[in-house]
């Protein structure tokens, strides 16, 4: 039986586990193309994680002094060619590898490098190319919206109603929620499947994220901030 819409594991194993779901978001390099095979063979729809404005990689031309502050990843040059290649590169090798599709994160340089818009969304538009028909699911990326919801086949809302911070996990605050509640409206008049994933680590705060996506229409999905729950 199902536990739910979809899993975003960013770990390596738990095959039976993640069998019980649709639709699984994993790490490509965690994952051999028999452990894909097998979750394909019990009807999971599997979708490799790109990162398409943050590398985590050695020192490269493409990559930006800045680092975000969270992760650690280095921000990059959106349109730079070497750029564009590495991460199409990388759509068409988890493609091959046996996923059934992508899950496209880093996509808020609007609050980081509103110049780089552009050439995200010409890098979403490279990746559909390489991938189709395949399912391609962006993480937020309003900035680009409403031609995102040309490329793409869902979004998910990151941290729509909870969030961890340095203190742990907590709610946000109400002008916040407002805000994400305006978007939810917008999000809303697309053809798309949306996703609430939210981070929470009691019941109640549980229970908030999710009554709060179903009154926006979202279904949601409560993890953890490594993304470790299966």
């Amino acid at each position: 039986m199902s536990k739910g819409p979809i899993c975003f594991y960013y770990g390596n194993g738990k095959l039976v586990e993640l069998a019980e779901y649709p639709r699984v978001v994993l790490q490509p390099d965690f994952y051999k193309p028999a452990e894909l095979a097998y979750l394909a063979e019990r009807g999971v729809q599997t979708l490799g994680y790109l990162s398409l404005s943050e590398d985590t990689g050695p020192p490269a031309p493409w990559q930006r002094q800045e680092r975000n502050p969270d992760w650690g990843g280095a921000f990059v040059h959106v349109g730079h060619p070497l750029w564009v290649e590495h991460v199409v590169g990388q759509a068409r090798s988890a493609m091959a590898q046996g996923f059934h599709g992508l899950f496209l994160d880093t996509l808020n340089v609007e609050l980081t490098y509103p110049e780089d818009v552009p050439h995200l969304l010409t890098l979403v538009g490279a990746i559909r190319e390489e991938a189709q028909p395949a399912y391609l699911l962006a993480n937020r990326g309003f900035g680009m919206l409403p031609r995102l919801a040309e490329l793409v086949d869902g979004v998910v809302f990151e941290s729509f109603s909870a969030r961890w911070t340095d203190e742990g996990y907590a709610p946000w605050p109400a002008d916040t929620l407002e805000f994400h509640a305006q978007i939810a409206e917008q999000l809303l008049q697309l053809e798309l499947d949306l996703i609430a994933l939210d981070y929470a680590d009691t019941p109640g705060l549980t229970d908030f994220a999710m009554r709060r996506a179903r009154q926006f229409g979202l279904e949601c999905v409560v993890s953890d901030r490594a993304l470790s729950r299966v």
